[in-house]
């Protein structure tokens, strides 16, 4: 495993990362949570990642768990904060109230004194800037978080944090981005470098698309992620024929090159150095080993264009609003 340097912080986080969006939010379960949450850090895996609303508490609180069994210095855990947490529609979004309850309330399911990484999980338009921006940086103040990051926000949503705060508010972005979405390249990819922000990166694999088990016209596999309802709710972004037949496209090419094709995926977007990690989900042990053995592996210049060519006019390119994100930004008076 090979590690980057994450912003402006001083964490080394391993370029392939273990996310816990659908998977251990309640797609599995925790036996399988553990197992897989071990085999990461058998892999050299030592950057978790999960948000309070992923099962409102269900995911931190079964990686509180697992993780408090583990020296703390010896994994970089990152959590969110932004969406509702009960039914009450108050229980949301990004002001000093919500954020000070929900960090609290993290830690406690986390099982730590601190997260290393504390993220916006999307922009709060409804609340000024300003009072998100000294909300975050209090909790970095009182000692319950190093580091903090943002979610899919615009680059008028970033740079006017910056413009408030400095470049060192921020050490991470976390967009969408892999070989079907490489809408952040546009815009937000080089505003981040700018101002020595890394990304890391959800959904690299297109949600297990990229691994070539969804065919063109044949039925959804019955033991895949997007057979679970418990796990397909944002398969519409990613999921049409012409996307499949293009994935298949690729397989070919990462044979040729001696790899699968989850390997080529996940190499082809650690080839960015605006990249600190990348997020994979797991719900099988020997899916985290492989997608760890993708560290490291470099692609040429020949497969790189192959992979172009096969994709054509498929994939998400130019800036796009990410899911649950909005545009905007309210300031105070």
């Amino acid at each position: 495993m090979r590690y980057r340097k994450l912003g402006s912080s001083d964490l080394e986080v391993s370029e392939i990362s273990l996310g816990s969006w659908l998977t251990f939010s309640g797609g599995i379960e925790q036996e399988q949570t553990q197992a897989c949450t071990e085999a990461a850090f058998d892999a050299g895996i030592n950057f978790f990642d999960t948000a309070n609303v992923y099962g409102r508490g269900a995911s931190e609180t079964a990686w509180g768990d697992i993780l408090s069994a583990h020296p703390r210095d010896s994994y970089i855990l990152a959590t969110k904060v932004m969406g509702q947490m009960s039914d009450d529609p108050a229980e949301s979004g990004l002001s000093p109230a919500q954020i000070a309850k929900q960090i609290d309330a993290s830690l406690s399911r986390l099982q730590t004194d601190y997260v290393d990484l504390y993220q916006a999980h999307r922009f709060d338009t409804s609340v000024p800037i300003e009072d998100t921006v000294e909300a975050f940086q209090k909790v970095v103040e009182q000692g319950k978080a190093r580091y903090l990051g943002f979610s899919e926000w615009t680059p008028e949503q970033i740079q006017s944090a910056i413009d408030i705060a400095g470049p060192d508010l921020f050490v991470s972005s976390q967009p969408q981005y892999s070989m079907l979405w490489q809408a952040p390249e546009a815009e937000v990819f080089g505003l981040c470098a700018a101002n020595g922000i890394s990304q890391i990166v959800w959904s690299p694999l297109a949600q297990g698309v990229l691994t070539g088990k969804y065919r063109p016209g044949q039925d959804i596999p019955a033991d895949s992620r997007f057979a679970n309802d418990s796990m397909n709710m944002a398969k519409d972004l990613v999921l049409s024929e012409p996307v499949l037949e293009a994935v298949q496209r690729l397989v070919p090419i990462a044979e040729g090159a001696g790899m699968s094709l989850p390997t080529m995926a996940l190499a082809w977007v650690l080839r960015r150095s605006e990249l600190a990690s990348a997020i994979t989900g797991a719900s099988r042990p020997e899916q985290v080993h492989a997608n760890a053995a993708a560290s490291g592996v470099e692609l040429s210049a020949d497969v790189l264009s192959s992979i172009d060519e096969a994709l054509g006019d498929v994939p998400v390119r130019g800036p796009r609003l990410a899911p649950n994100a909005r545009e905007g930004v309210l300031h105070r008076g």
